[in-house]
């Protein structure tokens, strides 16, 4: 299993390796030793999340405020997705930065992103199923959104599915009425990047203070 860390600070893909024959496919799509050992700490799992969605569903740009936020471990585990993380804290070097990964059925790669950072994807194919371990449950008064077709974000969906069929983005009503980056920045809704860092940080002591 491989680890990248993406160009938004925080956010890391995933690459497991895939043992096939002819029965099919086995592979190890989370290991915690190996995200620990990425982030300096590990993922305390609190809620495990599954999403079917069908071609041209855009979800996000979904986030938590800080703390104690959300951290996701997000997983494609049948069609393909675009998965996309936003850097939305306040007063960091890469606010407003985006980065894609291609989840998929084919190479399986996975997506981290830590707390303080906005997450999106757009659905590829018809029954795209999405799974994913999250740090802490659903809480809805502490959960916002910035509208994914923003402007100033400027995020570069695909206008075509896996199979090349033109997309028609869907959205839900949520998503539709969601502020822009600006609006959510001018309210103060955004996470704050000292906050955040000091939030991880201390997740790390915590870590190191329990290790062997």
């Amino acid at each position: 299993m491989q680890t990248r860390e993406l160009t938004v600070p925080g956010a890391w893909e995933i690459t497991p390796r895939q043992f096939g024959d002819d029965r099919g496919t086995f592979l190890e799509w989370f290991k915690e030793p190996v995200l620990t050992g990425a982030l300096g700490h590990g993922l305390d799992l609190a809620q495990a999340n599954c999403s079917v969605s069908a071609a041209g569903v855009l979800r996000g740009v979904h986030y938590a405020d800080v703390p104690p936020g959300q951290a996701k471990y997000v997983f494609c585990a049948a069609g393909a997705v675009l998965d996309v993380v936003v850097d939305l804290r306040a007063g960091s070097p890469t606010f407003g930065r985006w980065d894609s990964v291609l989840l998929d059925d084919v190479d399986r790669r996975a997506v981290y992103l830590s707390e303080g950072l906005g997450h999106a994807f757009l659905s590829l194919a018809d029954g795209s199923t999405v799974v994913y371990l999250c740090s802490q449950g659903y809480a809805p008064g502490r959960e916002h959104g910035v509208h994914p077709l923003d402007p100033e974000l400027a995020i570069d969906w695909p206008s075509h599915g896996r199979d090349g069929t033109p997309l028609e983005l869907t959205l839900s009503a949520k998503d539709e009425q969601a502020p822009s980056l600006a609006e959510a920045l001018a309210a103060g809704a955004l996470p704050q990047a000292d906050v955040a860092a000091r939030f991880v940080e201390d997740l790390r002591a915590r870590g190191a203070a329990v290790a062997p």
